[in-house]
């Protein structure tokens, strides 16, 4: 029995994604949360909580994209011509928050606000254009001969739309909790009474993405009704409430990393119940990753590089998140 090397790239990939999702979505978030902090030295203090890790934490986007492209192109040629405006608008998202993140400290402080405008705009704008992109891509696209039929908007729909402001919920939430983690005082305080609304609203986006989805997509429907999906599926809700029931408790007292990391777990949930939802298609509704895989040489000629250099990634992060552990305080700078 041969080694099946489809299958091995789609937990790469799919692990390299969901690792983006928890790593830059808590940067992101913050971006976010300026909305709702307007002091000078807390906007300061929420960057400084990123500054030394956020340009890292995109490493994982750029390890999905390329696995992507090496082990299933046909995915990838599909994927980007659906989604090209969506992608492109993203990536220009990324772009003003990058910029920004580097110009706000050396700018003069009478333009300092220009840049926290474009820190602001751009964080919205990826992560909306993400969740947007992610809608439609759960929405299905239109292939024929192996190429994509549909047109240069078919990935804006209501549904579509619906995500991409639920995904906005969910990284302001990572962030908000984020900055429970590594602030203290006034500011924490702030993210604490935050965090509750948020909470609430997240999960009010899961319900309405839980009944939404199957309605409107019957094979999806199909899916996670059938046995034994069913078995699969099933703890998924019961796991939600009781993760949003203890975040909810966490915040009542003086919380450190539980609202952090029980965030991550509703973000570990929803991404397995987007799992159980496509299943083994890697272009839903109907293409499967054997179907969109590359030759069998090149899978595993690039697996041996992504074997090297995941474990090389994993390290470099782990230590560069263990080097700026702790508190970040008004007093801490970024250069």
């Amino acid at each position: 029995m041969g080694i099946d090397l489809a299958l091995i790239w789609a937990i790469i990939i799919l692990f390299g994604i969901l690792m983006y999702v928890v790593m830059d979505g808590f940067d992101l978030g913050i971006g976010i949360l300026y909305l709702f902090v307007t002091g000078k030295e807390d906007r300061d203090v929420m960057m400084n909580t990123v500054a030394p890790v956020w340009d890292g934490n995109e490493t994982w986007l750029v390890l999905g994209g390329a696995g992507l492209l090496a082990a299933f192109p046909l995915a990838y040629s599909v994927i980007l011509s659906a989604f090209m405006l969506p992608l492109i608008f993203m990536l220009l998202g990324l772009i003003f928050r990058g910029v920004a993140f580097e110009f706000r400290f050396k700018a003069p402080a009478h333009r300092r606000h220009l840049w926290d405008k474009a820190f602001i705009g751009g964080s919205v704008a990826a992560t909306f254009f993400q969740g947007v992109t992610l809608g439609a891509y759960i929405h299905g696209i239109n292939v024929v001969n192996r190429s994509y039929a549909g047109g240069a908007l078919d990935w804006l729909n209501s549904f579509s739309i619906f995500t991409g402001l639920g995904l906005i919920a969910a990284y302001a939430l990572l962030g908000c909790t984020w900055l429970i983690l590594k602030t203290q005082g006034p500011l924490q305080d702030r993210m604490r009474q935050l965090a509750r609304p948020l909470t609430l609203v997240l999960l009010a986006v899961i319900v309405v993405l839980s009944i939404w989805t199957p309605l409107t997509h019957s094979d999806i429907a199909e899916r996670w009704f059938s046995l034994p999906n069913l078995f699969w599926f099933a703890p998924v809700p019961l796991l939600v409430l009781l993760a949003v029931y203890f975040l909810l408790r966490s915040l009542n007292n003086r919380p450190h990393a539980a609202p952090f990391l029980l965030t991550l777990a509703l973000v570990f949930l929803g991404y397995s119940g987007l799992g159980i939802s496509v299943w083994p298609n890697i272009i839903p509704p109907d293409i499967t990753i054997w179907d969109a895989s590359g030759p069998p040489q090149s899978q595993g000629f690039t697996l041996v590089g992504a074997l090297l250099i995941v474990p090389l990634i994993l390290m470099y992060t782990a230590w560069s998140y263990y080097v700026f552990r702790g508190k970040v305080t008004a007093q801490d700078g970024y250069h």
